[in-house]
């Protein structure tokens, strides 16, 4: 059923203009709800009370909650992207998807406007001509870095606006060697400013180029008898490539990049940037964000980059990320106009680059796993073709917890089925569960697909009753056909909403619900190989179990034949022998020895089985003891320790 627009919201959508612009949903008191942008207003807006968004109950309850509408037109959907961004950060919409730390992040900042430059730490990004370096959402690693500089480069650390603003003496800093007092004109200004330009690529990850400046300076000094000079640069060598290596986290493929990393887990994204500087990995930033429900991964990936990276000071050349969203073309006319400069944006499918990616993307899960464990969502790692097949079947939520269901008969006999638990990628085994298939008739032949569709109810119809937790992805061996008596079944307990799966044995395709067309996994994919894994367990379980059926009724059917033993009797031979061949076995002591059986009875089974006897000796033959009422229980029971 579709909603009506509040009267308010009615007379404006009537006069909506149809250009590019940026709308707010309001509440009834006037808080806003939710910011989006639009290509042209009128037909985006006007969407939301024209569908009655049962796939998005996100949507669906921000519609109940609208009372007004405010909208800013504006020049071009880029416009819109960037003041989409800016209105999110400042009403803090609960609808929209945020950064969950969306504090303000340190940077480090020169102040190159300045004829003495000065480098400190600062959260405010103003344009004043200055350089940013960050944001860091490691501040040890930013503190490392400013202490590096500090040791290495005598920049000056007083607040005086040179050269309006000179001391009378050279402070403390001087005469321990931090500064060179360029305040009191111990230091030009063209030397001070090339020490500064040092620092600059030093903090752009370029210390390998300082290091051959100092080495150049520092022989031109010696060259000019400047020993005094010479030693003093001979000792920042020194101190730099001490100070250097440990900043190299990795030698990657050249160039400098930065390289986004996603990971996606229900209401819990995680994004990583790793700065990749003249072929060195230098450091990984992070974020968390929020309000990702119900949006998908293209849309979540694009809100951390326009408010995030799109407002950082410094870019590489080229950025890579995980996947392709829509608002991809506007992003780059956006970088291209922002102060950062252009980047490329590549989606590498293989290659150096593809494996810069997957390591961004680890580290994505890895934060992910953490922020989790925190929070005690979990007991455990997901491992990480969860994480892939999540990504691969389009899962908001991360199916950390998986069945698979199969189904065994013989020739139309003895049907089971089974059910194993995957829990973060790996079995658990106290989960599997196995039951006899009840409504397909022997007489009519095999017919797995009403053997799939009790199996699958049966379990969740229990597991509910039991008030026990339900599985994120439901898997069952086979095609359409048996997706689509799963289904029936889900839907038959209520359960409709679960994601299901289909695994076809032949050309391993994957059949989603939902989806006309199956999905083909490479067969390298971790994600294919954890389906298999749990296709193949189910499958084991049931054959196993039939074969346990198959042969208690052909043990027993054996038994049978013996008049004067009942069921009791025939349990208890059973449970003492194990199987018939353990009964054919055994002695007639010790069949006679078994609760129930005499001598004489024992030799009655014994030779019903086709076991020769030696002759008994004349008289000492038992009596032999009354034979048990054919009513003690029905002809055909078995061992009843099966489930259900």
């Amino acid at each position: 059923m579709m909603a009506d627009a509040p009267e308010v919201v009615a007379q404006k959508l009537a006069h909506l203009p149809d250009t590019p612009g940026v709308y707010l949903w309001r509440a009834a008191d006037g808080t806003v709800l939710y910011v989006g942008k639009a290509k042209r207003l009128r037909p985006r807006v006007r969407s939301y009370f024209a569908s009655d968004h049962e796939a998005s109950p996100k949507t669906r309850l921000l519609v109940q909650q609208i009372a007004d509408l405010d909208t800013i037109v504006v020049p071009s959907e880029t416009h819109a992207l960037i003041l989409e961004s800016n209105l999110i950060k400042e009403h803090r919409p609960r609808f929209n998807v945020m950064l969950r730390d969306d504090k303000s992040y340190p940077y480090i900042k020169v102040t190159l406007q300045e004829p003495y430059p000065r480098v400190f730490v600062t959260r405010r990004l103003v344009s004043d001509g200055g350089r940013y370096f960050g944001p860091y959402t490691d501040v040890a690693a930013m503190r490392r870095a400013l202490e590096v500089v500090k040791r290495i480069f005598t920049v000056r650390s007083c607040r005086y606006d040179m050269p309006r603003e000179m001391p009378e003496r050279a402070c403390l800093d001087y005469h321990i060697g931090r500064c060179k007092a360029p305040c009191v004109g111990l230091q030009s200004v063209e030397d001070y400013r090339a020490m500064i330009d040092e620092v600059v690529i030093f903090l752009d990850g370029r210390a390998d180029e300082v290091v051959k400046r100092v080495r150049e300076r520092m022989e031109r000094a010696s060259d000019e008898l400047d020993f005094e000079r010479a030693a003093e640069l001979r000792d920042a060598l020194a101190r730099l490539q001490r100070m250097e290596e440990p900043t190299v986290v990795l030698e990657v493929e050249g160039g400098d990049r930065d390289v986004v990393g996603y990971a996606r887990d229900g209401e819990d994204a995680a994004v990583t940037i790793l700065r990749i500087r003249g072929g060195k990995l230098l450091a990984r930033d992070h974020r968390f964000l929020e309000g990702v429900e119900g949006e998908p991964d293209g849309a979540v990936l694009a809100a951390y980059l326009v408010s995030s990276y799109l407002n950082a000071p410094a870019r590489a050349r080229d950025l890579l990320i995980p996947f392709d969203f829509e608002d991809r073309p506007l992003f780059e006319e956006a970088l291209a106009a922002s102060p950062g400069g252009r980047a490329q944006v590549l989606i590498p499918q293989r290659g150096p680059k593809r494996e810069l990616l997957d390591l961004a993307e680890q580290n994505a899960r890895h934060l992910l796993e953490e922020f989790k464990l925190a929070g005690q969502d979990t007991d455990e790692r997901a491992a990480d073709p969860v994480y892939e097949l999540g990504r691969q079947l389009g899962l908001e939520k991360l199916p950390r917890s998986i069945v698979c269901f199969d189904n065994s008969t013989s020739q139309g006999k003895d049907s089971v089925g089974s059910v194993v638990w995957f829990e973060n990628g790996r079995p658990r085994r106290a989960e599997y569960r196995t039951m006899k298939v009840k409504s397909v008739e022997e007489s009519a032949g095999p017919d797995d697909f009403q053997s799939m569709r009790e199996v699958v109810a049966r379990y969740f119809r229990r597991r509910q009753d039991e008030g026990k937790s339900l599985p994120d992805l439901v898997v069952v061996d086979g095609g359409k056909g048996q997706l689509s008596a799963a289904a029936e079944a889900l839907d038959e307990v209520g359960l409709g909403q679960l994601p299901l799966v289909g695994l076809a044995k032949r050309e391993e395709e994957v059949f989603v619900r939902g989806r006309s067309e199956s999905l083909r996994l490479s067969r390298r994919s971790p994600a294919l190989r954890l389906l298999q894994q749990a296709r193949d367990e189910a499958h084991r379980t049931a054959v196993g179990y039939n074969r346990k059926r198959r042969t208690l009724r052909t043990v027993t059917s054996e038994l049978l034949r013996i008049p004067g033993i009942g069921p009791v009797r025939r349990r208890a031979l059973l449970t003492v022998f194990g199987s018939l061949q353990g009964v054919r076995e055994a002695s007639v002591e010790q069949i006679a020895a078994v609760e129930g059986f005499s001598d004489a009875t024992a030799r009655k089974v014994l030779t019903a089985l086709g076991v020769e006897l030696a002759a008994e000796v004349a008289g000492e033959g038992p009596a032999e003891g009354p034979a048990e009422s054919p009513t003690e229980g029905p002809a055909n029971e078995t061992d009843g320790r099966v489930a259900e």
